[in-house]
């Protein structure tokens, strides 16, 4: 019996046309199947959220050989928990999101709706990663990701990665010196709001902010590898139990 091809559902945060999915598609097409489940519009920003206080509509766009495109009227997580319940006939065997317009290193990682693509894929046992390039350009220039993306891909498709462990990989956008696997940087935003004035309101403001890292003595983090000019891959596990904080919250009991 003929093995079956790897499947490999994807999503993003930038919507279904939006040019980082479609480069993404093409580079790892090789793989395997595709099943692509996108939100039918621009969702950055929303993280893990899902759609509770309406139903959530998904449509198929386009289909071929080997690939098939549904957009949804919900959020990343959305799509992947969707596509998984209707569509897929069997579980995927890696789930991959991006690539993301905008880099999601640090603690950005909390904020963003490419990773919680990951995350949600983590979470349902499936090995997963997220890919962000830092430039939030619409037509930004992502063929230097290639032979990188594909080979990561390929890598989890094959050896697999460690239970409730996915992937955050990061981009320079520039001239591309390595890989370095790191640790997630230690920051802040500040002066998150800028305003933004309207005639008889003066509480309108757009958000904004400086990103601000601590994290400036230890060279191996995510943020260090961007501004040296490398791709930052960081392991990143949904146990967020403090483990090292539960004895001293214990004792005060």
């Amino acid at each position: 019996m003929e093995k079956e091809r790897p499947l490999i559902l994807i999503s993003n945060d930038d919507g279904v046309t939006a040019k980082g999915l479609q480069v993404l598609i093409d580079i790892i097409r090789p793989l395997g199947d595709i099943v692509v489940m996108a939100p039918d519009g621009g969702r950055s920003g929303c993280s893990c959220a899902v759609t509770v206080s309406q139903p959530v509509h998904y449509q198929k766009v386009s289909e071929e050989p080997g690939l098939a495109v549904y957009k949804c009227s919900g959020m990343p997580v959305d799509c992947i928990k969707l596509a998984m319940h209707t569509v897929l006939q069997r579980n995927p065997d890696v789930v991959v999101s991006g690539i993301n317009h905008g880099d999601n290193s640090s603690i950005n990682v909390h904020y963003s709706g490419t990773m919680g693509v990951a995350i949600e894929g983590c979470l349902s046992g499936i090995p997963s990663v997220g890919f962000s390039l830092n430039d939030h350009h619409h037509d930004a220039h992502f063929e230097p990701l290639r032979p990188y993306i594909y080979d990561i891909v390929k890598n989890i498709i094959e050896k697999g990665l460690p239970p409730q462990v996915c992937l955050n990989v990061n981009f320079p956008n520039v001239p591309i010196k390595g890989v370095k696997v790191c640790t997630q940087a230690k920051g802040y935003w500040n002066q998150e709001f800028d305003p933004c004035p309207r005639r008889f309101d003066d509480k309108y403001f757009w958000l904004a902010g400086e990103f601000v890292n601590t994290d400036t003595t230890n060279d191996k983090n995510d943020r260090k590898a961007l501004e040296d000019d490398y791709v930052a891959i960081t392991p990143i596990k949904v146990d967020m139990t403090a483990y090292e904080a539960i004895e001293e919250i214990s004792s005060w009991f």
